[in-house]
């Protein structure tokens, strides 16, 4: 009860300036929880397909692959599915390449989609405290002006202390949006790069299984 209600002092002495910063901490929050599980969701679907696919690409199913590829919405299906139009239209393999270097520039903005936020809300949280602090300071400067000139020490170190709370909740506030925001980049990074490594994978596959078989030498012919 005690930690209660020096949290609820804590709150009203640090000045209207809390408000604003609780309000950037919940929409923080919210993001950092959703992107999460997005991004949780993507890398499990992205798994399990590929775990799928796989072995149908190394065998050289590649229509079997191409419908498990058209019946999902996980990215690494959009790329897949780029691929396996391309192979269609043209067997090149720059051509394929292009088309999935394109589906990944198509499915990147969605995993970064909002990420950036919290790097932008956690600068925020502390200038809203920086500026709350003196804001404060302002108004305790004006206060002890007309006070007694013995109690001048005592208001003046009373009020800063007061003040120094908003600061103190922006950076509260700031450190684990950043660190919300560096593990959130972090998986996005992973995810990328699956995909990127499944791509080669998907065109290696593809390579392999359209290799001509080599000609036999001048020896070979000879003795034939």
């Amino acid at each position: 009860m005690d930690m209660y209600s020096s949290i609820v002092r804590f709150f009203q002495d640090g000045g209207v300036f809390m408000y604003p910063i609780v309000l950037v901490l919940a929409l923080g929050l919210a993001i950092a929880v959703e992107r999460w599980l997005y991004l949780q969701s993507t890398d499990t679907r992205n798994r399990a397909l590929w775990k799928r696919i796989s072995p149908q690409l190394q065998s050289g199913n590649f229509q079997m692959a191409a419908q498990e590829a058209g019946g999902s919405k996980a990215p690494i299906a959009s790329v897949l599915s780029y691929g396996f139009a391309r192979i269609r239209s043209a067997g090149r393999r720059d051509d394929v390449e292009k088309a999935m270097e394109e589906s990944l520039m198509e499915v990147m903005p969605r995993l970064e989609k909002r990420t950036h936020y919290l790097a932008t809300f956690a600068n925020v949280a502390t200038l809203l405290g920086l500026l709350g602090t003196i804001i404060g300071l302002i108004r305790a400067f004006t206060a002890v002006a007309g006070a007694n000139p013995a109690d001048k020490a005592d208001l003046l170190s009373a009020s800063i202390s007061v003040a120094m709370n908003t600061t103190a909740f922006g950076l509260m506030v700031a450190i684990p949006l950043l660190l919300m925001h560096t593990l959130l980049q972090t998986k996005t990074s992973e995810i990328i790069d699956n995909l990127e490594m499944a791509s080669v994978k998907f065109l290696n596959a593809i390579t392999e299984r359209r290799e001509p078989a080599p000609k036999p030498g001048k020896q070979q012919a000879a003795a034939a």
